[in-house]
């Protein structure tokens, strides 16, 4: 008998830890969760805001 608990003790440890770690683990199911991912993942697409380039053009030199 005692020989099961040192077999069956650490079985049932390592379940109850895998139990925990996924239930931590898990990504969220919600509504509010798939839009937040979603506009995320616009955000990451959108191109750079127009105002952030304004410095990088060239002015053309008049001839004067």
């Amino acid at each position: 008998m005692t020989n099961l608990l040192y077999v069956a003790v650490p079985i049932v440890l390592v379940l109850l830890v895998s139990l925990v770690m996924a239930a931590r683990g898990r990504r969220p199911t919600s509504v509010e969760s798939g839009v937040e991912e979603f506009s995320r993942g616009l955000r990451a697409l959108a191109p750079e805001d127009v105002g952030s380039r304004k410095g990088r053009r060239h002015r053309r030199a008049w001839p004067g």
